[in-house]
């Protein structure tokens, strides 16, 4: 595996992205980083991140989870942003990132963990937390699921994907733009393509839609079942928050709350987001998630 590492100065001066990198090895020797703050010995909150983004999508949450007392870790993803970008789409797969994410979980020993997750931060995080239940001890989902190939994929859905594997340009920027609400600035934009100075650094992004299982054969669909049926026992506190003008996951917020039984009479809401919702109500998903994590001890 041939892999490229982004250069720090391509992170230098991003709007309201002032944070230390940390870094741990994985896998077969690639680097792997997150952002760290608030107290060492705090119980930790856990944010993934999706596709095509990366620790960046949580700028304005971390400062709101650290100054209450937590935590705050946001990890990049093997792929994404300041981590190491394996070279080709074929040295992907959702079993690479999950034993990754699991070695770097372990390797920082987290525990009691509050996750905060949100599109393949779900895929990823929702069976993390399923497999590794006691190192979990609350869900938020915010636009993001667990996909099982129970039901076929939307249009919207296959319409991404064939456009992230064949687009000779893949703008990430102008991708996490078009899935918010809101309008990002150009300098915001510019910051979420500063992992990828060219194409050859991108193949972590194409490959995320197509290693979504869709149907019943896909290699990752036993283990997401398995992990799905986990999560129909799961009594501890589960919260969605979703931006609600999200065109492919909008309404995934239903079945997860009729499936998990934590989910029951907790203060989920619909917000005034897309689907990207961390660019449109990012300070708002950390405050009402603080709140609910007092009131949820």
């Amino acid at each position: 595996m041939t892999s490229l590492r982004t250069a720090d100065e391509r992170f230098r001066d991003l709007p309201d992205y002032d944070f230390a990198p940390h870094y741990r090895e994985v896998g077969d020797g690639l680097r792997m980083h997150h952002v760290e703050e608030g107290p060492s010995d705090a119980d930790p909150v856990l944010m993934l991140h999706g596709e095509p983004s990366w620790s960046y999508l949580y700028r304005h949450m971390i400062p709101v989870f650290a100054r209450a007392g937590h935590r705050a870790i946001a990890p990049d993803l093997i792929g994404f942003g300041r981590s190491d970008k394996p070279g080709a789409v074929s040295d992907y797969s959702y079993q690479a990132h999950m034993d990754w994410l699991t070695e770097w979980l372990l390797d920082l020993d987290l525990r009691n963990v509050t996750l905060v997750c949100q599109d393949w931060g779900s895929l990823l995080g929702l069976r993390l937390a399923a497999e590794h239940e006691e190192r979990f001890s609350r869900i938020v989902v915010a636009n993001g699921f667990l996909p099982t190939a129970h039901l076929p994929a939307n249009l919207a859905f296959k319409v991404w994907r064939g456009f992230a594997l064949h687009t000779p340009v893949l703008p990430i920027g102008r991708i996490v733009d078009m899935g918010s609400a809101r309008n990002l600035t150009p300098a915001e934009r510019a910051a979420y393509d500063a992992p990828f100075p060219s194409a050859a650094y991108k193949a972590g992004a194409r490959a995320f839609p197509a290693l979504v299982p869709t149907s019943p054969d896909d290699p990752a669909v036993p283990a997401n079942r398995a992990a799905w049926q986990r999560l129909g026992a799961w009594e501890k506190p589960f919260l969605t928050l979703f931006g609600r003008r999200d065109p492919i996951l909008g309404r995934a917020d239903v079945p997860l709350q009729e499936h998990v039984p934590g989910a029951a009479g907790q203060p989920h809401a619909r917000l005034d987001g897309s689907h990207f919702v961390q660019e449109d109500a990012g300070e708002e998903i950390a405050r009402r998630t603080v709140e609910w994590m007092a009131a949820s001890r």
